[in-house]
């Protein structure tokens, strides 16, 4: 039988994809790809971040039974697990799965081509506390692996359903990590990019026999600072900064990249300590949402502009050719122009590389939605825009410095008579030649910048 995956969402759901995808490959089943490829299982693998995730999550469920009407449907992931009887309504989809059943899909999968029953198996995953490791995935993304070491969020800003989806922070083993980075090494891939829901808390759900274990394991000494919540990012014996020490050692892989990160974690100390990891790539997502205090606080946000900025002032100290990229939510209940205003002059000044800027969306069973003074669409857009052309001004001001400097590329893929391929701080490049330059690292000098893209010729 042919098994065909749609993945929406972030680069957590794409590896989870990756897993499924390969659970049923080792039970005989077949992976389909190609558009023109009609599957009999095809999961869609669904999220709840924005109102447009879901309405795509319902398009693609609905859209299959086109296809193939004998199709085995499945809606697995996070929009499942926060609106469980909405997608039972569906009646295209004929089994139903939350975040943790993805585990067992394809025993499910067989026990429905048994009985023809539908299925709905959604764990109330608020009262889950083991990570589920799918074990050895190896998802890649052209020359790159993803790797997840966490699940679950415990921050809950005021306007973001995830930690409902995802449940508390449960962290992934780190002997399991290790295992599957070496593989991945072995495979010669040079990248690993660290994922999960919130990285930052990697580790704080472990206790102190387990930290013990783990810091005995990977030979650190046995005393260590115990958990304090009131510093939940860096107390505890083995955190996230311990794990990306141990990745750091593995033979074969010369970059590491983080995902987005919490700007609480972004201490002295911390960025002593990872800019020693000569594999870290210089590029940090530090996840703002607002520049603006008053913003924050009704955003649940946990920290302040200064600390923010303090945060960024650390890094850039730290490494020279650091690039810093964002979030940023516009029109959140109550954002004033004045707010809004000081949130432009906060991020002129920070001068990120590159913002991703979203319109704030009602999410179902977050406390914003029942806020007072929702921001009027046609104005959300008027502040994307601006945010958006501030956001490639500064792109392109960065860009034209690169000009006549040497870098080193990772190549990942041709396009057209260009290979194109992220340098350590992820500015793309692209290379004019005829040769094969897939995951091949190379030291080249930047001639031009053509179409706003950086050229160079080999």
């Amino acid at each position: 039988m042919k098994v065909k995956c749609v993945t929406l969402g972030c680069k957590t759901n794409k590896y989870e994809s990756n897993a499924m995808e390969q659970s049923f490959k080792k039970h005989g089943y077949e992976i389909v790809s190609e558009k023109d490829e009609v599957p009999d299982i095809y999961i869609v693998n669904t999220c709840s971040v924005t109102n447009v995730a879901e309405r795509k999550s319902r398009q693609m469920l609905r859209k299959v039974k086109e296809v193939n009407p004998q199709a085995i449907v499945i809606a697995c992931g996070c929009y499942v697990q926060v609106a469980k009887e909405e997608i039972e309504k569906i009646d295209e989809v004929d089994i139903v799965l939350g975040i943790n059943e993805k585990n067992n899909i394809v025993n499910i999968v067989e026990e429905y081509i048994q009985n023809k029953n539908k299925v709905v198996k959604v764990e109330d995953v608020m009262h889950e506390s083991s990570f589920h490791d799918f074990g050895t995935t190896t998802y890649t993304e052209q020359t790159r692996a993803v790797v997840k070491i966490q699940d679950g969020c415990d921050r809950f800003c005021t306007y973001c359903i995830i930690p409902y989806a995802r449940g508390k922070v449960r962290s992934r083993e780190p002997q399991s990590i290790i295992e599957e980075i070496k593989k991945i090494s072995e495979k010669g891939l040079k990248e690993v990019i660290i994922t999960g829901i919130h990285i930052a808390s990697y580790g704080k759900d472990f206790n102190n026999e387990k930290t013990l274990e783990y810091r005995k394991l990977y030979n650190y000494k046995n005393e260590f600072e115990k958990f304090n919540p009131k510093d939940d990012l860096h107390s505890g014996g083995f955190r996230l900064i311990e794990l990306l020490e141990q990745i750091n050692k593995i033979e074969g892989i010369e970059r590491i990249r983080l995902g987005s990160i919490e700007p609480k974690l972004i201490n002295k100390e911390w960025v002593m300590r990872v800019s020693k990891l000569k594999k870290i790539c210089h590029h940090f997502h530090l996840s703002l949402q607002s520049g603006c205090d008053e913003t924050l606080m009704r955003m649940n946000r946990r920290y302040s502009t200064e600390e923010f900025a303090e945060s960024v002032k650390i890094l850039r100290k730290y490494y020279d050719d650091v690039i810093l990229t964002t979030d940023v939510i516009v029109g959140f209940p109550g954002e004033t122009n004045e707010e809004f205003n000081t949130t432009y002059e906060f991020l002129k000044r920070i001068k990120f590389y590159k913002m991703h800027v979203f319109k704030y969306s009602l999410r179902r069973g977050t406390k914003a939605k029942k806020m007072p003074n929702q921001v009027d669409g046609k104005i959300k857009e008027i502040r994307s825009k601006k945010l958006i052309e501030l956001s490639n001004i500064n792109q392109k001001n960065y860009d034209q410095l690169m000009i006549g400097k040497t870098v080193k590329v990772l190549f990942e893929e041709r396009e057209g008579e260009y290979y194109k391929g992220h340098t350590e701080n992820y500015i793309m490049i692209r290379a004019k030649t005829d040769r094969n330059l897939e995951n091949k690292i190379l030291d080249v000098k930047i001639k031009e910048m053509s179409n706003n893209e950086l050229i160079v010729i080999l």
